[in-house]
């Protein structure tokens, strides 16, 4: 009988060191993935409760909506997610709130308040959807939809859309419904996008479509650069201003396309220091200085060049409106490089404006001076020149430069070759068509004005 062979304590102490160290390397390695899956699970708990932090991204934070609650499925109510996910992206220098593609979100009347850390950016790749029905909408948000509060430096940008669902209000049924519960503001309708008192603001690329009333609004406000955005919305849309300024300085709004029911850029008091150009508008009432002076106030308007535009079947090409009975002034206006087609009355100063079918009859107006038409070129459907000023006040340094309007041949022509143009005083700079506005201004030599102090106002 064979004798069982013992292995040696040399061999024993060898397969010994071989399991502690093989059982110390898988101990360390599990550690080690325990470790890394409670950093995965607490970097998705803060994800999802409070979204993420700077300390876990080096780069630009990204705020996604989702992450915060949102559906994404045009039906939920998505509005305290957006503003929860406003609300973290606030405090991060850089940081973005993200509206990602392809998902509709549902988003009930809201205000995004600042002040926030610089250099913030709400990046809408998605659409964002208005409540569709006007008894749904609190009393109190009729004036606006999403209102931006005492924010600077913000960015407004994407492929996304901003859609305001204003076909219920702008029916007569739902008109009939608004006046009864608002009788002392019959119009009130809410503005898709509004600025309050806030600077260094740019949208840039997104398109903003139905709005109730307003597209774009702002107002106190200062530094304001729009570039390439898309508004639009039916003729039937009354009221629906394409881009709004009241009370803002140091606005540029280049390369974009405005069609609506009302004016396609719509500038009112308080402004000055703005540049529009590049723009295509229409349908709509075409840019707009005014209407201003309305209830005898005061109304300050300068240093305004508009140029580079085309117009197509607006009512309006370039227009300063002003009501009897205001004070203050427009001063320092430029129109140039205007291409008009199917257009209404493409030059046109109104210092009588009315927008009911009685106003009465008021002495003083709000001055209007130093105002420049520069190649004004194409077709009119009605009358190729309004200037009806004050007799109180009439309309000094007005330049007519390079103006060649035709009537249109497309739809047929009933309207007036004849320009119309009293108590306008200014230069005329051949060529000028139709002839009649060789007549439209008095001599280029100062006038007595009684009312000067309505101007030094401003």
């Amino acid at each position: 009988m064979k004798r069982a062979i013992k292995p040696s304590p040399p061999v024993i102490l060898f397969f010994l060191v071989i399991f502690l160290f093989t059982f110390s390397i898988i101990s360390v390695e599990s550690r080690k993935n325990q470790e890394r899956k409670s950093r995965a699970h607490k970097q998705r708990k803060q994800r999802n409760d409070n979204g993420p932090d700077s300390a876990n991204f080096p780069g630009p934070a990204i705020f996604d909506v989702f992450s915060f609650g949102a559906k994404g499925d045009g039906v939920s109510d998505d509005s305290k997610a957006l503003l929860a996910a406003w609300k973290a992206a606030c405090k991060i220098p850089g940081a973005t709130v993200k509206i990602p593609s392809g998902f509709e979100f549902l988003i009930k009347p809201i205000t995004l308040q600042g002040p926030c850390t610089p250099h913030l950016v709400l990046r809408i790749d998605g659409t964002l959807l208005a409540l569709p029905k006007v008894g749904s909408w609190p009393k109190s948000s009729w004036f606006q939809w999403i209102n931006f509060k005492w924010v600077q430096n913000l960015t407004i940008q994407g492929t996304g859309i901003v859609d305001g669902q204003g076909s219920n209000w702008w029916s007569s049924s739902q008109t009939d419904y608004i006046q009864k519960r608002s009788k002392h503001i019959p119009d009130v309708k809410p503005t898709a996008l509004r600025f309050y008192d806030s600077s260094n603001v740019t949208v840039r690329d997104i398109r903003i479509i139905n709005s109730p009333q307003c597209h774009l609004k702002f107002d106190n406000s200062g530094g304001v650069k729009i570039d390439n955005i898309t508004i639009s919305a039916p003729k039937n849309s009354p009221n629906t201003d394409g881009i709004h300024l009241q009370n803002t300085q140091d606005v540029e709004i280049q390369h974009s396309n405005i069609g609506c029911g009302d004016d396609c850029v719509s500038i009112q008091t308080g402004c000055s220091n703005i540049h529009v150009h590049h723009i295509n508008c229409g349908p709509g009432h075409g840019t707009s200085l005014g209407g201003l002076g309305k209830d005898k106030s005061v109304a300050c308007v300068s240093d305004i060049v508009v140029e580079n535009i085309f117009m197509q079947n607006t009512l309006s090409g370039v227009r300063i409106k002003t009501w009897q009975g205001g004070i203050g002034s427009v001063k320092n206006v430029t129109f140039s490089n205007i291409q008009v087609e199917d257009v209404k009355v493409p030059i046109m100063i109104d210092q009588y404006y009315c927008d009911n079918n009685f106003c009465k009859s008021q002495t003083g107006a709000v001055a209007i001076r130093g105002i420049k038409f520069d190649q004004i070129i194409g077709t009119y459907s009605v009358q190729p020149i309004h200037l009806a000023c004050s007799n109180e006040i009439p309309c000094t340094d007005v330049d007519l430069i390079n103006i060649q309007l035709k009537a249109s041949s497309s739809k047929g022509y009933g309207g007036f070759e004849q320009a119309l143009c009293f108590n306008s005083y200014g230069k005329s700079q051949a060529p000028l068509v139709p002839s009649s506005m060789d007549y439209c201004l008095r001599g280029g030599g100062s006038v007595k004005r009684t009312a000067s102090s309505h101007e030094n106002i401003c």
